[in-house]
């Protein structure tokens, strides 16, 4: 037995075992990153949706660069182009983040994140269905971790009968309807069960 009262976790009651406070501080730093990066990823994902600029351009550093296929733009300037895209070939559409790792190496992280996406036709009555993933270097400047570079790959692409949609059986179960604005419900704080719905099916 150890003689000192404070045994063999040291003075100050440290682990050593596991790194003591340096290694708690290491592993509370870790967490605070991992959730800062996946945050900045699901903002991307939830501006794109509702077709935010000011969303989309906050998670790019200003010099930040995003490869889309053919097209490649200025972080800050990827929002417009993909909206004018998007709302040229979809009258809804969402970008699901599903499988995600991250490499952090002090303030440069290296991501991948598995991305599903369904775009609804103009018309209502098709969906397509693609499957990429996002492949990112993010860097934590003045404390904030942003994207420098994003490159987007396609795996999967498929079209599918949506007309469901267009159903009286669907849409006499008078389900919300997301849109492309700030007048979506997610932005309202509170959120009220008593205030009017933007759209509906």
């Amino acid at each position: 037995m150890p003689d000192d009262e404070h045994g063999e976790h040291g003075e100050n009651g440290e682990n050593d075992q596991h790194g003591g406070l340096d290694g708690l501080r290491r592993q509370v730093q870790y967490l605070t990153d991992r959730t800062a990066i996946i945050d900045c990823i699901a903002d991307h994902a939830r501006g794109c949706d509702r077709h935010d600029l000011d969303l989309i351009a906050g998670t790019y550093h200003p010099d930040g660069v995003d490869e889309h296929g053919a097209k490649t733009n200025p972080g800050p300037e990827y929002g417009a182009w993909a909206n004018t895209v998007h709302g040229a070939t979809s009258q809804q559409h969402l970008h699901n983040i599903t499988t995600h790792s991250c490499e952090i190496d002090g303030d440069v992280a290296h991501a991948e994140s598995y991305v599903l996406v369904t775009l609804l036709s103009p018309d209502g009555r098709t969906a397509t269905l693609i499957n990429g993933r996002y492949l990112d270097r993010l860097e934590r400047r003045d404390g904030i971790w942003k994207i420098s570079l994003r490159r987007s790959t396609v795996e999967l692409m498929l079209t599918a009968d949506a007309s469901a949609l267009q159903t009286p059986v669907f849409q006499r179960q008078g389900y919300l309807k997301g849109t492309r604005d700030q007048h979506d419900l997610a932005y309202q704080r509170p959120l009220r069960l008593d205030s009017p719905a933007p759209a509906r099916w």
